[in-house]
């Protein structure tokens, strides 16, 4: 009896991690939690009882250059946009349409990247979700929107997003990092 169940007790070990596994349901599958040098954040706004949120990976300075000759975010060719932050690329979701400085956005999921190259930056609401940010496609774009680009009266460390209510159905998305901080309108429909 005894050498029966020594025999046993690894199945009945699994067959219970087995079990507690099946009890807590299928996994569910999130946004890249980040790493220590890019955490996760999100900003949320609600405006007219409508919810738009961005999530998007916050790297920080660490004594680099960022933007500019020499900087980690680049006008490289090889990556002719921005991620607008670090590892996956940043999402937003919005419950209602938006129009953002004149682009008709609908109600949904969208990823945003930046246009360094033109001056001033642009916007870029894309319509593929879930990639790395790196995997950027162009055929993919909604639409592009300049935004207004100013110094920030100290380095920025750490980058932000920022979604904030204006008045109204207005806001405002702005992101802010080293020696530039972005912004661009939006109303909700």
């Amino acid at each position: 009896m005894l050498t029966l169940m020594k025999r046993s007790l690894p199945f009945i070990f699994v067959a219970a991690a087995a079990g507690l596994l099946l009890a807590q349901g299928p996994k569910q599958f999130k946004r890249n939690q980040g790493n220590s040098a890019s955490p996760a954040k999100e900003t949320m706004v609600v405006i007219n009882g409508k919810t738009i949120n961005i999530s998007y990976s916050a790297p920080s300075m660490r004594g680099r250059t960022i933007f500019g000759e020499g900087g980690i975010v680049s006008k490289d060719p090889i990556y002719p946009v921005w991620r607008a932050g670090a590892d996956d690329a940043t999402c937003i979701h919005t419950d209602a349409p938006l129009d953002i400085a004149g682009l008709a956005v609908p109600a949904g999921d969208y990823s945003l990247f930046v246009d360094l190259s033109s001056n001033p930056w642009k916007l870029i609401v894309n319509k593929q979700t879930g990639q790395w940010g790196l995997s950027y496609k162009k055929d993919q774009d909604l639409g592009r929107v300049n935004m207004t680009v100013s110094k920030p009266s100290s380095p920025v460390e750490t980058y932000y997003m920022k979604l904030s209510a204006t008045g109204g159905n207005k806001g405002k998305l702005e992101l802010g990092w080293e020696h530039v901080v972005a912004s661009v309108n939006f109303t909700v429909k």
